[in-house]
C-alpha cells in the first residue's frame, strides 16, 4: 500500500516529535523550521498507517528539504509546486527531482557533527563576539564568500543578531578578518558561513572561531552541526581538527523546474 501524504498539524505534532528527536542531526532543519519560523514552514508527513516514513520541508517556498525512502521521495514530490528551489536531498533521490526540475547547479555537502566530549579546542588568536558596531564590515566578507547565498545587509546581519544569531570574529585593528556565526539552541546548534578574507588564510583563524563557537554552543548543548561542501578540503580539514566527525552526505541542488511543451 503507497504511503499517505498529510500536511504536519496539531494532531500530528506528538508523532512528529517522536520521530525527528531520534534522529536530531538528519533532521536539524525540521526541528528548527517547526520550532522558531513556523510561518514561513510547511511540512508534509508520509504515513504507512501510523508510522512516519518520510518527511517533506518547504522553508520560505524556496528550501527545500526530503527525507524517507525513494518510493515515498517521489510522492512527496507531488508537494512541490516551486518555480525555483534549493533542494538538498539523498543521491538516491536525484533521478526524481530531475524528472520536475532541472539542475542549475549540483554540490556534495557533507553534514559534520559533534557531540560534548569528542571536542579539540584551540583558541589561538583573540576571538570577539560581533554586535551592531561590525555589522558594516560583516556583508562584504559574506557577499565574497557565498554570492549565492542572498544580499546580505547591515540590516539584515543586525536582524539576525537581534533574532539571536551570535557572531564571533577576529580583527586586524578596526577590520573584521575573520568570523563565524551560530544560534545557540538547546537541541543543537549548526554553525554557518564561516569565512576568513583571502589574504588572511592560513594562519588558523577559522580553527580559533570554530573552536570559540563550540565553547559556547557545548554549554547549552551535547550537539554541535556544520555543513561543508565536499571539495572544500581545506574547511574539512578545519572542522576534523576541533573534532567534528562526517554524519551524513547529502546532493545540494538549486533548481528550476522544467516548463512542459
Amino acid at each position: 500500500m503507497p504511503a499517505k501524504i498529510v500536511p504536519l498539524d496539531p494532531s500530528w505534532e506528538t508523532r512528529f516529535w517522536n520521530h525527528v528527536l531520534r534522529d536530531v542531526p538528519s533532521y536539524y532543519f525540521f526541528i528548527f523550521d517547526w520550532r522558531l519560523n513556523k510561518a514561513k514552514t510547511q511540512i508534509f508527513l508520509a504515513l504507512q498507517g501510523e508510522k512516519i516514513v518520510g518527511l517533506l520541508l518547504i522553508y520560505d517556498q524556496r528550501i527545500v528539504q526530503i527525507r524517507g525512502s525513494p518510493e515515498v521521495a517521489d510522492l512527496l514530490m507531488n508537494e512541490v509546486n516551486l518555480e525555483k528551489g534549493e533542494f538538498q536531498i539523498l543521491k538516491e533521490h536525484e533521478a526524481i527531482l530531475f524528472r520536475k526540475y532541472s539542475p542549475l547547479t549540483k554540490n556534495e555537502m557533507i553534514l559534520m557533527t559533534l557531540r560534548r566530549g569528542q571536542e579539540k579546542l584551540a583558541v589561538k588568536h583573540p576571538v570577539v563576539k560581533l554586535g551592531s558596531t561590525e555589522a558594516e564590515e560583516i556583508p562584504g566578507l559574506l557577499r565574497e564568500e557565498f554570492p549565492e547565498w542572498g544580499d546580505f545587509t547591515r540590516g539584515s546581519i543586525i536582524e539576525r543578531m537581534k533574532e539571536g544569531v551570535l557572531f564571533l570574529g577576529i580583527q586586524d585593528g578596526e577590520e573584521v578578518v575573520s568570523l563565524a556565526s551560530t544560534r545557540i539552541l538547546d537541541f543543537g546548534s549548526n554553525i554557518g558561513m564561516v569565512v576568513t578574507e583571502k589574504g588572511y588564510r592560513g594562519r588558523g583563524y577559522a580553527t580559533s572561531i570554530v573552536s570559540a563557537l563550540l565553547k559556547e554552543i557545548l554549554q547549552e548543548s551535547e550537539l554541535a552541526l556544520i555543513h561543508v561542501l565536499s571539495d572544500n578540503p581545506s574547511a574539512i580539514h578545519v572542522y576534523r581538527k576541533v573534532g567534528f566527525r562526517p554524519y551524513k552526505t547529502y546532493s545540494f541542488i538549486r533548481g528550476e523546474k522544467i516548463t512542459e511543451k
